[in-house]
């Protein structure tokens, strides 16, 4: 059985729990309450991983592993499976890909974090517009990927892709990503009704 800190809002979180429902493991992990925050560190999640964020994940054999790439990998060499391409181009590509959703998330949080977790007259627009604008860049690059993409969560780069765009369903309604992006958006509607991506949409 796995321990994994885990929060229904966070994309990382999502991109394992996507990992392991395609990977059939869901039923081994055991979901942990944790309160991951920015500021106000949580020692739950600290015991597991040091940096106190989620994912973080404590193996049968009492190995803890951080972060979702990290944990992704080892869920997938777990089970044998076809998650992550062994070599050649098609691991580069899977491996920028995800990088690529990542990024796009990691932008998505420290613009999201600008305006929630830090106080309102510390608050800098500036920094939220250049986040908004990493994240644009990503969608202008995915959008030309897109037509080459599988319509099923069968590589770790579309994993973290689809759950980077739930995340800005989900935090960044009002940035209508779709609009100007008409390859990702129709990529996103068929990729985003597979079984393992309507188990893992975030909730508040």
């Amino acid at each position: 059985m796995f321990k994994l800190y885990f929060a229904a809002t966070s994309a990382y979180v999502r991109k394992v729990m996507v990992c392991a429902q395609v990977l059939g493991l869901e039923n081994q992990i055991e979901k942990l309450a944790s309160a991951a925050h920015p500021v106000v560190r949580d020692e739950r999640i600290a015991a597991f991983n040091p940096l106190a964020k989620v994912p973080a994940l404590k193996t049968a054999d009492g190995l803890s592993l951080y972060d979702s790439r990290v944990i992704c990998e080892y869920l997938n060499a777990f089970a044998g499976g076809p998650l992550f391409p062994a070599q050649g181009n098609a691991r580069w590509v899977s491996l920028s890909r995800q990088a690529l959703g990542d990024g796009l998330i990691d932008a998505a949080l420290l613009a999201r974090y600008e305006s929630t977790a830090r106080p309102a007259e510390k608050q800098w627009d500036g920094w939220i517009a250049a986040q908004l604008t990493k994240v644009r860049a990503a969608l202008a690059e995915i959008d030309k990927q897109a037509p080459l993409f599988s319509p099923a969560p069968d590589d770790i780069g579309l994993i973290a892709i689809g759950c980077a765009l739930g995340y800005l369903d989900f935090r960044f309604a009002d940035l209508n990503w779709r609009v100007g992006h008409p390859a990702a958006a129709a990529w996103f509607a068929t990729f985003s009704q597979h079984p393992a991506m309507r188990a893992t949409v975030p909730v508040a």
